[in-house]
């Protein structure tokens, strides 16, 4: 698949025009926040209707867009923690749980924070190793297998207001896999979150609220590769398109997962990732998909 380079970065979405952006805005948004996999989605949805690939650029950016569903959805839980937090301050309680949490969450960020930057010029470049198909395939096989355990050995009966310091570090290495295309940070946390035996529903909800640092930096940053790469205004237009329509998108995700996670379980995206593995790397080594 061809790919479009901008000083150094994979942009390849600038090439691709308003409409097939917005289109691609939908399957990113959709695919962000449910742990199924954005890239391995951005790799095969260009890849069947002959587009180009957007670029690792625009999936790194489109973190912004998840960052907007995330907080609009989870806006009572957010401000409850800021307030609490901030309340606890001014009285010197830092036994406060709000406190707590949202430190926790401070310390959890520190792993993919410090592996992103490690890893930031294997990541994002042209032709990145990692982005090939085999990789983001046997990424989604893995993951998937790892979701299967949770749901077959753990009980699924703690809830948010019992989870420790402990288990947020857990969940906090655990995203680091996300830096690996396939993986997916949605699928890397809740994952790690099941097996700490959370309820479905509250281990994504602990996943997306310890999640919004590194979500927020990942698209910041990227924000500020593209301007350094001096992106033109066409390409800041389409980008904000897909942006905008990414947002939504996600937001629709999340009480997609949400309703799925408490009325069934995780098996529908067990069947899924396993599912879109195998149609990468039978695509790829049957020469359907490059």
């Amino acid at each position: 698949m061809a790919t479009a380079c901008t000083n150094g970065l994979d942009t390849g979405f600038v090439d691709l025009g308003y409409m097939k952006v917005a289109a691609l805005g939908v399957v990113q948004g959709i695919s962000e926040l449910l742990p199924i996999s954005s890239t391995a989605h951005m790799r095969i949805v260009p890849a069947l209707l002959g587009w180009k690939d957007p670029g690792s650029a625009f999936s790194a950016a489109m973190q912004l867009a998840a960052l907007a569903a995330v907080v609009s959805y989870f806006w009572g839980d957010i401000r409850a923690l800021a307030v609490g937090s901030i309340g606890a301050i001014r009285r010197r309680d830092f036994n406060d749980w709000t406190f707590r949490f949202v430190l926790w969450i401070g310390f959890a960020t520190v792993p993919i924070g410090l592996a992103g930057i490690l890893l930031s010029h294997t990541l994002n470049t042209c032709g990145s190793p990692l982005r090939s198909l085999p990789v983001i395939g046997i990424s989604c096989i893995v993951m998937a297998a790892l979701l299967a355990l949770a749901e077959l050995y753990c009980n699924h009966k703690r809830t948010l207001d019992h989870v420790s310091l402990k288990d947020a570090l857990i969940v906090g290495f655990a995203q680091v896999g996300a830096l690996v295309p396939g993986v997916s940070r949605s699928g890397s946390t809740l994952t790690a979150a099941l097996f700490l035996d959370l309820k479905r529903e509250e281990a994504a909800r602990f996943s997306f609220l310890l999640g919004l640092p590194a979500i927020a930096l990942a698209g910041l940053k990227e924000l500020w590769e593209l301007h350094k790469a001096h992106l033109d205004f066409h390409g800041w237009s389409v980008l904000s398109l897909g942006l905008l329509v990414a947002s939504i998108s996600a937001f629709a995700a999340i009480w997609g997962l949400l309703r799925i996670l408490e009325r069934f379980s995780a098996w529908p995206f067990v069947a899924y990732r396993a599912f879109i593995g195998v149609v990468l790397l039978v695509g790829f080594y049957g020469g359907f998909l490059v």
